[in-house]
């Protein structure tokens, strides 16, 4: 019997657990959170509340609760970046994380220096940004970016779900404001008088707004070959999984570059026709469970056998299909 543990993660991690469960019977799950209404507990064997505590004392606390509940594979998402960076003290009390090491992935959660790192490949299209501190530099920026290109964003380098995104937006004034949807839209006079606040600020990237259509790549580097599923997301709860040679070629220039062996994620944005690279996340995606439905193909069983020591064959049909989903209410 293998046992994994999942801490602190998103709630649609539910569904990564009922995926396992499905090809291998003899797993047994372990969940900690938080929160004790976590929905993910529902899929657990094993249920606890993990404290909230600082990153380096986490990594202690992960190493202790390994040790008692005899973890054989640990899926972090709380604190990821720190685990990886002790991968070795894990790995001496028998525990296989499921998380690529430091060095590689470090400089990849710095949105800044991952444009920096994956400059130098040629057939991946980053669009134009600027990294400021202050309100006078994001004035500066602006205007350069606004002046190709018409449209202008930005949010915090460290940003984990875009919560600091804004886009730039001078016609959410007056009636009309009131057909569109606000939650990331500023004015620049908005946008500069919060930076003016504060003297400086954590850094920002100030970039072009892309309006076309968000993709989001669920990956994993296996034995057959880098396993890619586009998923193109829109307005609704409707995606679509598509196969285009530009994304492809992408993500396998960039795993080229970046050998990645635990799943990850990249995401791009539509400009004019043309997909520009946003970010990589080091991890498994929100909605993998989307993109592994789409195509029938399960990922985060490949993932787990890959890190025990198993090549598990798959099969991708690359066919234009819709994915969706439905609210299932669940009881406690």
């Amino acid at each position: 019997m293998t046992r994994i543990w999942f801490n602190h993660w998103f709630s649609t991690v539910f569904n990564v657990i009922r995926m396992l469960k499905q090809e291998n019977p003899d797993f047994y799950f372990i969940g900690t959170n938080e929160r004790d209404q976590a929905a993910y507990r529902l899929e657990c064997d094993e249920w606890y509340i993990e404290p909230v505590l600082s990153r380096e004392d986490y990594v202690k606390f992960c190493l202790e609760f390994c040790r008692a509940h005899q973890v054989d594979v640990f899926i972090p998402r709380r604190h990821f970046m720190t685990i990886s960076k002790h991968k070795a003290d894990f790995a001496e009390i028998g525990v296989k994380v499921l998380v690529d090491d430091f060095d590689l992935i470090e400089p990849l959660n710095h949105k800044a220096a991952a444009y920096s790192l994956l400059s130098g490949i040629p057939e991946l299209l980053i669009p134009d940004y600027y990294t400021v501190t202050n309100a006078a530099a994001f004035q500066e920026a602006y205007a350069k970016i606004e002046a190709k290109y018409g449209r202008v964003c930005f949010k915090f380098e460290q940003d984990e779900g875009g919560k600091s995104f804004r886009q730039i937006d001078d016609t959410r004034k007056g009636f009309a404001a009131l057909s569109k949807r606000m939650t990331t839209r500023m004015t620049l006079d908005e946008a500069i008088a919060a930076l003016s606040e504060v003297e400086s600020f954590p850094s920002m990237m100030v970039m072009p707004y892309l309006p076309g259509e968000e993709v989001s790549v669920d990956c994993l580097d296996t034995a057959s070959g880098l396993l890619m599923i586009p998923r193109f997301k829109g307005a609704t709860r409707t995606e679509r999984i598509a196969f285009p040679n530009d994304i492809l070629q992408m993500c396998e220039a960039f795993h080229k570059a970046v050998p990645l062996q635990a799943p990850f994620n990249i995401q791009f944005k539509y400009l004019d026709g043309t997909p520009y690279f946003l970010e990589v996340n080091t991890r498994m995606s929100g909605g993998i469970q989307m993109s592994c439905a789409g195509v029938n193909v399960n990922l985060p069983d490949l993932a787990v056998n890959k890190l025990l020591g198993i090549d598990k064959e798959w099969n991708l049909e690359k066919k234009e299909r819709y994915v969706t989903h439905v609210e299932i209410p669940v009881v406690f």
